[in-house]
């Protein structure tokens, strides 16, 4: 696996299942672009920077149980500068709550583009 395809997967591993919000921002700089924007849904606007995301995760993380993380459900896949990666979301080894993949699109080795598909259930 290269360096570029671990990016989404530390995103997802590293950055949202971090429950500390300074850890999360300085995994950020390394697999994040500054100006990155992150697309939860096709009905808001993204998310801007750093700072944004960060809230994000850390106000679903309060929503979560503690024991909630997200696991990969297959290794990730990159063609070019796309990235995806599959999840499950859940206590380890339990049936997952939520399920979904991760889209992301690279520039200069970091995350510029990161878009949520939420699978419904």
């Amino acid at each position: 696996m290269t360096a570029t395809a671990e990016l989404l997967e530390d995103s997802l591993l590293v950055i949202w299942n971090d429950r500390n919000a300074e850890k999360r921002l300085e995994a950020m700089k390394k697999i994040y672009a500054p100006d990155i924007h992150f697309f939860e849904s096709n009905t808001g606007d993204a998310l801007v920077g750093y700072q944004a995301i960060n809230e994000l995760i850390s106000k679903l993380q309060t929503e979560w149980p503690i024991e909630f993380q997200f696991e990969l459900n297959k290794p990730s896949q990159v063609n070019h500068s796309t990235q995806i990666v599959s999840w499950n979301l859940g206590p380890k080894g339990a049936t997952p709550v939520a399920t979904g993949m991760d889209v992301a699109i690279i520039e200069n080795d970091l995350i510029k583009s990161l878009y949520l598909f939420l699978d419904v259930k």
